[in-house]
C-alpha cells in the first residue's frame, strides 16, 4: 500500500479541458445577474 502510483496525465483528468465551459458559466452568471436585478428593480419601482 506504500507504492507510489504515477497515473498519466490525461487518466487522471476526468474533466473537459476545453475552454468553452468557463464562457458558459460567466455568461450564465450575468445573465442571472442581470435578470434576478431586473426583478428586483422593477418590484421596488411598483411599490410592492
Amino acid at each position: 500500500m506504500d507504492e507510489e502510483r504515477h497515473i498519466e496525465t490525461d487518466d487522471a483528468r476526468s474533466g473537459v479541458m476545453h475552454h468553452n465551459v468557463r464562457y458558459v458559466l460567466a455568461i450564465s452568471l450575468g445573465l442571472a445577474i442581470v435578470t434576478l436585478s431586473a426583478i428586483w428593480i422593477t418590484g421596488a419601482l411598483s411599490g410592492s
